[in-house]
């Protein structure tokens, strides 16, 4: 009987040491739980302000971009160029710029110069009788055809401001005539001649002239230039002369 009543309180202070054990656990349990609820309120009342603070601040920043977005279109249109607006030109425009636009070097040297200037042009070192007299062989061989004074200033090897003086000149003095036209999208002279120069070329050594009885010679006198041997020399002599190469 004894043993039992020692077995019985063994089992009974066992007993109360794991109940003793059971309600520290659940003491520190229940500790626990009280101690994590704040932490997670504490959370969440931080968690929310973030979020309005994260609204309101993105919702000025979109304000702000359509604020600036707005001046860079009004800018934009201001950068655009206006058409030009081309000013119509009256009839008396037109017709002086078509003539300032047909201006020749001639036109321009004729308002330069006076007309005594012209009739009076010399070209240093150049014998302007054999010149004038050149000028008038070539366009005696173009007949009514003419020449443009451009091929002919080449031909003659004349500058082209001196080539529109001297064809000034013949103009004037009545030995040629200047037709204006259109020649590869410019405007020039064709010259035509009109009156050949006299020339003493063709009597300088005449017997003639030196004759020692020239007052006694008449056509039906015994000295006469039918039968005069001088002259028939010198005709034949001119006759053999070999002609110039055109």
């Amino acid at each position: 009987m004894a043993k039992k009543k020692d077995t019985l309180i063994d089992e009974a202070k066992k007993i109360k040491a794991e109940l003793a054990k059971l309600k520290s656990k659940k003491k520190i349990q229940d500790s626990s739980k009280k101690e994590a609820k704040p932490a997670k309120k504490t959370a969440k009342k931080e968690a929310k302000p973030a979020k309005k603070t994260a609204k309101k601040e993105a919702k000025p920043a979109k304000k702000t971009a359509k604020k600036e977005a707005k001046p860079a279109k009004k800018t934009a249109k201001k950068v655009e160029p206006k058409p030009v607006k081309v000013k119509k030109l009256t009839k008396k425009e037109l017709e002086e710029a078509k003539r300032i636009a047909e201006r020749t070097i001639e036109e321009d040297l004729e308002e330069e110069l006076s007309d005594e200037e012209i009739e009076n042009f010399q070209i240093e070192k150049v014998d302007m009788e054999r010149l004038t007299n050149k000028v008038c062989d070539i366009l005696a061989e173009k007949e009514s055809d003419g020449m443009f004074q451009s091929e002919l200033w080449k031909k003659l090897k004349l500058t082209s401001r001196d080539g529109s003086r001297l064809a000034l000149k013949l103009e004037r003095i009545g030995f040629i005539t200047r037709e204006k036209l259109l020649e590869n999208n410019r405007w020039t002279y064709k010259l035509i001649l009109k009156k050949t120069p006299i020339s003493t070329l063709s009597i300088e050594n005449a017997p003639c002239l030196v004759c020692n009885v020239e007052q006694k010679c008449s056509l039906d006198g015994e000295i006469s230039p039918r039968s005069c041997q001088l002259i028939e020399d010198w005709v034949i002599a001119e006759l053999k002369k070999p002609t110039k190469s055109k």
